[in-house]
């Protein structure tokens, strides 16, 4: 082949990349979210807008309540452009407090409520917030904070003194409306900037996509510092949908949320991929309602059986393209050999896949995701350096201010335009949804005074669970617990961000260039993990099931009665499977709350040997007798 055919079949391979980004679609910028919701208010007051257990509220309450909110923190002299904090658990008051912020002309930045005192400080300070939104049972983690703090929930006789009239507003499209913290690798967090123009193309497309009507029942699960709880709010607060707000005890179990999901009759969720899996595996009744689960925010493995009920779409998109970047519907294949596709471009959005020359791959060869269009940050709070290296000019648009937003993800066109994710170009772990900058848990191990160097990577085990894994290097004659690292980590890193295992080297291995050779990095194993303490070994048939379950699930040979199963790396979605296990293998009911109350085997078996008496206390002589025969 000549090199001039070369270039020819090379250009023919590229040319249907500028179709697939050709989805432009026009919508009003004149009219930003809070005016959107206002306008509902007036259409339909008395149509609900949001439930949370038994607690309701009509559009007309969410609206009035709002607008106080709003007027009060204009009398603050909050005005368009102010960062305003929210700190409080998800509750009808989070939505509140949200859009109350928004109706004060203001941007909002959401704080989630289990993160470290130091983080959060450290957020205040890093956006310079005036004030901050929260509860009363949350205020004490702030007393130190210069920063004026308003409780929702105790402060609320001031607020209905406030005006329940829309407040005046002369926000714009570029104007900010939130801003997100996401994982920083230089060590810090780092606060992504979304403009109320990129929000609405989120909007109407999503309105436009699924085609959204005021009759939809639609869900709230995601954190409230996760960049997709606005998206579980706005396009349904400004249609007339209503917005269910899942409980923390439910969402912890696949089977509950189904069943939660089937009662509320819900025809639209958002559930972050882990949980959408285990639900695909579930089996549905006939009376579902459920039209659409959209899933996200990490790699998705599963294709839908023929059987489910519903579409599953599966979304792509970093914070810093407005939550939401790609979409596609996902059909079932049991022939698979590939993963999922991430789908295709959004309304007002384009995907690239460049090299490092940043010229456009061919369809099928792999490269760099680039984004662009309506939906792009405006960048990063504080950060302008940080700004120009992830946002740079578009090479192929005319405009000088057009930018493209360089992912660090691989991808691939294929060959009918879908998607396909491959990986990352550097280090950046993905867990559970979270995304996590591996250089901000080392730069908070190798404060540490008994660290020298130190270096985290995810492992995957036999299950499929990725665990974050800490290689360090001891300074000269220190000595370290488990505990000790996990409690100083604790201080500054959230809970998904604190290494499951501490594995003590010598010294880190390194390539030829001199740089950290991950791959040389050896498995995790019982000489080379740190221990706090010797196994304390079962000593009753219940206490080696127990340990048995939860040793498997933590991917480790063998724990102590007393190791507390959080310490261990166990989070709520793990401890969810161990109950169900325990509840098989034992045949008692047990609610899910009990793996954070009795979070030992120790402890857990006292538990289920209680439940098993109390069973057969409860049990005629005759039903006991069947029993043991």
């Amino acid at each position: 082949m000549t090199a001039k055919t070369e270039n020819t079949a090379q250009l023919e391979q590229i040319q249907p990349l500028a179709l697939w980004n050709r989805d432009q679609r026009d919508y009003p910028l004149n009219i930003c979210v809070p005016q959107l919701v206002a306008m509902q208010a007036a259409i339909t007051p008395d149509a609900i807008a949001l439930t949370a257990g038994e607690h309701v509220l009509s559009y007309g309450e969410l609206n009035r309540q709002a607008n106080q909110l709003g007027h009060y923190l204009q009398s603050l002299g909050v005005r368009e452009g102010t960062l305003i904090g929210l700190c409080v658990e998800r509750s009808l008051n989070m939505v509140i407090g949200l859009l109350g912020i928004l109706k004060a002309g203001a941007a909002y930045i959401p704080f989630d409520s289990d993160y470290p005192i130091e983080r959060l400080s450290f957020m205040l300070q890093d956006a310079s917030i005036p004030i901050l939104l929260t509860q009363q049972h949350l205020a004490t983690r702030f007393q130190h904070s210069e920063t004026k703090i308003i409780c929702l929930d105790s402060d609320q006789a001031l607020l209905l003194q406030q005006s329940i009239e829309d407040p005046a507003l002369s926000m714009a499209a570029n104007s900010l409306a939130y801003v997100i913290y996401t994982s920083g690798s230089t060590g810090r967090p780092k606060g992504v900037q979304i403009s109320h123009g990129s929000l609405l193309n989120l909007m109407y497309w999503h309105q436009r996509a699924f085609e959204i009507t005021a009759t939809d029942r639609a869900t709230q699960v995601a954190s409230p510092a996760f960049d997709a709880t606005g998206w579980e709010l706005w396009p349904y607060l400004t249609c007339g949908a209503s917005v269910h707000l899942i409980d923390e005890d439910t969402k912890l179990a696949p089977e509950k949320v189904r069943d939660w999901l089937v009662e509320q009759k819900i025809t639209v969720t958002f559930l972050p991929t882990p949980l959408a899996e285990s639900l695909l595996c579930l089996n549905w009744p006939a009376t579902t309602a459920l039209r659409l689960l959209l899933t996200g925010a990490d790699v998705l493995h599963t294709y839908p059986s023929p059987d489910v009920p519903f579409a599953l779409i599966n979304n792509y998109g970093p914070t810093e393209a407005t939550v939401v970047a790609t979409s596609g519907r996902i059909l079932p294949d049991k022939e698979a050999k590939t993963l999922p596709t991430i789908g295709q471009p959004i309304d007002n959005t384009e995907i690239y896949i460049l090299n490092e020359q940043l010229q456009q791959v061919p369809v099928g060869v792999h490269g760099e995701l680039y984004i662009g269009g309506a939906g792009l940050a405006s960048g990063y709070l504080n950060r302008p350096e940080l700004t120009l290296e992830k946002f740079i000019p578009h090479p192929f648009s005319d405009d000088p201010n057009a930018r493209l937003y360089k992912t660090g993800d691989l991808a691939c066109y294929l060959p009918d335009g879908q998607i396909s994710f491959i990986g990352r170009t550097d280090h950046q772990i993905k867990i559970r949804g979270y995304r996590i900058e591996p250089n901000e848990i080392i730069a908070a191990l190798d404060r540490h005074p008994a660290i020298q160097k130190s270096v985290v990577v995810a492992h995957e085990d036999v299950s499929g669970e990725k665990r974050l894994i800490a290689y360090v290097v001891l300074s000269p004659e220190r000595v370290v617990t488990v505990r000790e690292l996990r409690d100083a980590l604790s201080e500054s890193l959230p809970d998904y961000m604190v290494p499951t295992l501490f594995v003590i080297l010598e010294e880190l291995p390194v390539n030829q260039s001199g740089k950290i050779d991950r791959t040389a990095l050896p498995l995790p194993n019982a000489s080379n993990t740190l221990s706090d303490t010797a196994i304390i070994a079962p000593t009753t048939p219940t206490e080696e099931r127990i340990a048995e379950i939860v040793a498997t699930l933590l991917g480790v040979d063998q724990i102590s009665i007393d190791d507390n199963f959080f310490m261990l790396g166990g989070h709520s979605l793990l401890g969810t499977q161990v109950i169900m296990r325990i509840v098989d293998a034992f045949g008692v009911d047990m609610p899910l709350r009990t793996i954070f109350e009795a979070p030992t085997v120790r402890l857990l078996s006292a538990e289920i040997e209680q439940r098993i008496l109390a069973k057969l206390e409860a049990m005629s002589d005759e039903e006991v007798l069947h029993l043991l025969q």
